[in-house]
């Protein structure tokens, strides 16, 4: 059997394929790293949500040949190590895309029409909080996309289409095609795209040159007043500078879903931010997200079971796609 360790629960239709699979399935009792060392063992396959799996993770598991990401990220995963250990990465892109698309709909809704404020205000017995409240309408507002992967150009569409939003993305890596076809206005630069937007959205994957690109000097290009929401990756955003913006008014709100640190620390400054909405990474966390992302987790560990190439080989882990795998 194949010894298949768990870091985080996933939803149980994966968990059943791999029984049928025949999976000698394991839980680990906690998502912290120092637990997982030690209950790692004689792991094959490890599926991993936002825990990751550090190097020492790796090193107490010296039959471990294949990591699979529960989505599409692998920044809490040490390639490093997993390359020096010939250890297969997968991840499961497009799985949560809509769903993620959809919850970053919400919080633009959220924010301009204050829901949160206008619950608080409810169980407070301000019932006059609606005569004070300054919320706006989404329809006509200039929406601005930093990024224009999968989940942007879903929410491009939700918005021109619900609310009849003008939107604008910048996105250096996009075919000019891609833009034109999406019916969106491409920016010239970020410091354009910000000082035109009403509502900003970030939605770029973490790399070296996108950490803290949110930061003081962008910050001052943004249109005062402007909505910002991260729903992509939580180094995106320099949070000292984003406190000051909020502080001084140059953003109006923000919606954070993703963090440098998960969860944030107790006496983390994300925690102090005025007017913003934080939610635990869960824009991808509908049932019908977890159940797709799980079942292709199960069937990719299932394929390197069987000594075939699983369909969603990260290259950036250095392995070759086109080396001969064998069963584990």
């Amino acid at each position: 059997m194949t010894d298949c360790f768990i870091t985080q629960p996933i939803h149980p239709d994966g968990i059943a394929l791999l029984e049928c699979a025949g999976f000698d399935i394991r839980v680990a009792s906690s998502s912290d790293m120092n637990c997982i060392v030690r209950e790692i063992g004689a792991a094959e396959i490890v599926i991993t949500r936002d825990a990751g799996l550090t190097g020492a993770a790796m090193r107490a598991a010296p039959r471990l040949r294949m990591i699979a990401s529960h989505g599409v990220g692998i920044n809490r995963i040490d390639l490093e190590q997993a390359r020096s250990q010939g250890i297969l990465i997968t991840n499961t892109p497009a799985t949560n895309t809509h769903a993620v698309a959809e919850y970053t709909i919400g919080l633009m809704l959220a924010l301009a029409r204050r829901i949160v404020d206008a619950d608080h205000a409810v169980r407070a017995h301000n019932w006059g909080f609606r005569h004070s409240a300054g919320m706006i309408e989404l329809r006509g507002r200039q929406l601005g996309l930093v990024g224009f992967g999968t989940i942007a150009r879903k929410v491009a569409f939700m918005a021109q289409a619900g609310f009849g939003m003008h939107v604008s993305v910048w996105s250096p890596n996009t075919p000019d095609d891609v833009v034109a076809a999406a019916g969106v206005e491409r920016a010239s630069s970020l410091s354009a795209l910000l000082s035109r937007s009403d509502v900003i959205s970030l939605h770029r994957p973490l790399r070296e040159d996108t950490l803290n690109m949110i930061n003081e000097t962008s910050l001052g290009f943004v249109k005062p007043g402007a909505l910002l929401i991260n729903t992509g990756r939580g180094g995106l955003v320099d949070i000292p500078a984003l406190h000051k913006a909020l502080i001084d008014g140059r953003i109006g709100a923000a919606a954070l879903d993703v963090f440098t640190t998960e969860p944030p620390a107790a006496d983390d400054l994300v925690r102090q931010l005025p007017r913003t909405i934080l939610t635990p990474h869960l824009g991808g966390s509908t049932q019908e997200a977890l159940r797709e992302t799980a079942c292709l987790c199960a069937r990719q560990a299932i394929a390197m079971s069987r000594g075939e190439m699983p369909p969603h080989v990260v290259l950036a882990a250095g392995v070759d796609p086109g080396l001969e795998i064998k069963k584990v």
